[in-house]
């Protein structure tokens, strides 16, 4: 236990527990684009995923329970990663002062120190996120139930729909270099596969950031959403 616990305080136990959790929050952003695709397929199809999401795992689960156990591991990997990735930083300034103390910049290299303020800005833009669309509490239509209706209406909001644009930017740097840092913990760094992993991580980030910004895209295009009156859907600008 206490080499288990020796490790996990060590930079190389942060840098596994921070791919780790990443791996897992990866997985659940591209599922989570992957799902919203089928808001093309028109409101019946669009809702019945958002239901089909809540009622999953029937008839062992009631509504609703399979969904927050997979919220608390959310919330508990997010935890991690933010932990671990700010005794880091802290470790590695500390590093930055004390020249001379080695200490193994390969993630803190300028690329990954920029991931810090990546970081913060991607987590207001998953509150603000929470708050426009799962709880409604800053949504200028929000209806519960209908899941489609408040996708629509809230993308209908042109500085709502340039935030997400925006916020695509340092989602889709932060899910590149991310994906390229946890091979390289997870030790797929050997010559004969570097020629692929980094043109998979960035390969994974546009699909991911294309998809997401062609949401708030087709809303202000019109090519979605027609069937949501323009009058039920009150813009805040």
């Amino acid at each position: 236990m206490r080499g288990v616990a020796a490790l996990g305080e060590s930079s190389v136990g942060k840098k596994i527990l921070m791919a780790t959790t990443g791996l897992i929050l990866y997985g659940f952003v591209v599922g989570h684009m992957v799902g919203n695709l089928k808001v093309f397929l028109g409101p019946e199809v669009f809702n019945h995923y958002a239901e089909g999401l809540r009622v999953f795992g029937d008839p062992f689960f009631a509504r609703g329970q399979l969904l927050w156990v997979v919220r608390v591991v959310l919330l508990f990997a997010v935890l991690v990663h933010i932990g671990a990735a700010v005794k880091l930083w802290l470790r590695s300034r500390a590093a930055r002062r004390h020249p001379y103390k080695k200490f193994d910049n390969l993630a803190f290299s300028q690329a990954s120190r920029t991931m810090v303020w990546g970081g913060i800005t991607i987590l207001a833009f998953v509150i603000f996120h929470l708050m426009h669309l799962t709880w409604g509490n800053v949504h200028p239509d929000f209806v519960h139930g209908d899941a489609y209706h408040n996708f629509i209406a809230g993308f209908r909001s042109w500085p709502v729909s340039l935030a997400y644009i925006a916020a695509m930017i340092p989602l889709g740097l932060h899910l590149y270099h991310g994906l390229w840092s946890a091979f390289q913990t997870m030790g797929v760094n050997d010559p004969n596969n570097n020629q692929w992993r980094r043109p998979l991580a960035m390969a994974i980030a546009l699909v991911v950031v294309i998809g997401n910004i062609s949401f708030p895209i087709a809303v202000l295009s019109g090519a979605i959403g027609d069937d949501v009156p323009a009058a039920t859907a009150v813009v805040v600008e």
